[in-house]
């Protein structure tokens, strides 16, 4: 039951199981993995049995029910939870208890939704492939010497290990959609503020985006319907009405529906064969399901990276200033002398390697001389990124490219090499940089049996748009079926 929350949903209307009994098997399944993969910094099941005995009594009393009734979920560990740590998986936040829930964290409780635990990441979001937390890295539930792709590695892991249906994670430049694709999951970033961030601990936030991960399209709309809406006390969040996101997933017809292809991407050099094959395969069986192919192209992609990786640190540089032994965060001991000296000491302490390059790189960036140079143009080129994206989609409906240039790869492979990691972002940075949803679908295996995800792309507030389109490709394709110990 673990691997569906609509299957969950149904064994309790149909008594066949309780809410308690649910949560239990999802904290016992978490027990018998962490060792193994690691994908959890901190569970409380104290607190989830709690919420599943209230759900429990609800229904006994015939009380009305929230959408997610007794379905355990995980929720990555940079959403504020006032009855849980929450760390970022820093040494700088260790042991931080807000006295507040993040809205999307909020809206859950509200819907009856059995908070289990919260998961592991690279440290504030900053990393792909969960291998920067101060807790320990995170391992593929695919193959334990992988990684499951970062930031949001725990929150897709926790899926595909069985422990929970449904997971939220966060995407700055594509942290759902690349741990997706690496885990064999569906992960969803949608339109920039569609979904309120008050609450979440910020990387970068102007690309900062909340999203729910799950095995299928179907499971991801139903989470959206909880988590999607307004939220007043956000200057960054959409007053736009919230479809109902499961209605988009009822039918299978795409005839009408354009899809266009970044042929050019997929042929990029270093692209595995195997991530080149599944597209050419999604791009046959959309056709099957009756959309136009046609090939489209996004000008200014090579900037990408680029461009996100000065805006990206900059803010970062700003955010995280604030985290300095005084006003936040870890505070260095009796050692410091004065009030540089603890600021300086603290900082050096409570931050990674990875988090500290990211901060020098946006400082440079913004200091003063460089920033005309750096940030201001960095600005420029995003607008003729998105520039290209409303171009692109004044002629199709939908964009269909890679969502990885490889399947998961070895832990260890790429955390001495920064540009490679970096180069991990390579097809997904676009869509954060342009606002628009993306979704990352299972899409194949490579020769050894390793996930490989396909991305669309949709214009912006157009999530239904991505999710009709996903849940068709999973009508007429298994590979959001395949589990790991399969």
């Amino acid at each position: 039951m673990l691997d569906s929350a609509l299957e969950v949903l149904r064994l309790q209307a149909a008594g066949e199981a309780s809410a308690v009994e649910i949560a239990e098997r999802a904290l016992d399944a978490i027990e018998a993995s962490q060792s193994t993969h690691n994908a959890y910094t901190h569970v409380d099941r104290e607190s989830a049995v709690a919420a599943a005995k209230s759900v429990d009594a609800k229904r006994a009393a015939g009380q009305p029910l929230g959408a997610l009734a007794g379905v355990p979920i995980a929720v990555k560990d940079v959403l504020c939870t006032s009855d849980m740590p929450t760390t970022c998986s820093s040494e700088m936040l260790r042991g931080f208890r807000p006295p507040y829930d993040a809205t999307v964290v909020g809206k859950l409780r509200a819907a009856d939704a059995v908070i289990v635990g919260k998961t592991n990441m690279d440290e504030f979001a900053m990393g792909a492939s969960t291998e920067t937390s101060a807790f320990g890295i995170t391992k593929n539930p695919w193959d334990t010497s992988r990684t499951p792709g970062g930031s949001s590695g725990g929150a897709a892991a926790a899926v595909a290990a069985g422990t929970v249906p449904l997971s939220l994670g966060t995407d700055t430049g594509g942290s759902i959609r690349q741990p997706a694709a690496f885990c064999g999951v569906t992960g969803l970033k949608p339109t920039y503020g569609r979904v309120s961030r008050y609450g979440l601990v910020a990387f970068a936030s102007s690309l900062d985006q909340i999203g729910p991960m799950a095995w299928s399209a179907d499971e991801c709309a139903l989470l959206m319907n909880v988590i999607a809406g307004f939220e007043p006390r956000d200057s960054t969040s959409l007053d736009q009405a919230v479809p109902d996101f499961t209605l988009a997933t009822e039918s299978n017809d795409l005839r009408g529906v354009r899809i266009g292809v970044l042929r050019e991407s997929a042929q990029a050099e270093g692209i595995d064969e195997s991530i080149r094959n599944a597209v050419k395969h999604a791009i046959g069986v959309f056709a099957e399901l009756g959309a136009e192919i046609v090939d489209v192209d996004l000008p200014h992609r090579e900037y990408w990276v680029p461009t996100y990786y000065v805006i990206a640190p900059s803010e970062a540089s700003s955010n995280l200033s604030r985290y300095d032994g005084a006003h936040y965060g870890h505070r260095a001991g009796a050692e410091a002398k004065d009030l540089v000296s603890m600021y300086c000491r603290s900082r050096a302490e409570g931050f990674g390697a990875e988090v500290k390059r990211r901060i020098m790189i946006g400082t440079y960036a913004l200091s003063e001389g460089y920033a005309d140079e750096y940030y201001n143009k960095a600005l420029k080129v995003r607008r003729l990124i998105r520039g290209d994206y409303d171009a692109a989609f004044s002629q199709v409906d939908l964009m269909l490219g890679p969502v990885t240039p490889t399947p998961a790869f070895p832990l260890g492979d790429k955390i001495d090499d920064p540009i490679q990691m970096y180069l991990c972002d390579l097809f997904t940075v676009g869509a954060n940089l342009a606002g628009v949803p993306a979704i990352s679908l299972p899409g194949g295996f490579d020769p050894s049996g390793l996930p490989i995800g396909i991305q669309l792309q949709a214009p912006t507030l157009e999530e239904s748009r991505l999710l009709f389109a996903a849940s068709a490709f999973q009508s007429a394709t298994d590979y959001h079926t395949q589990r790991p110990n399969q």
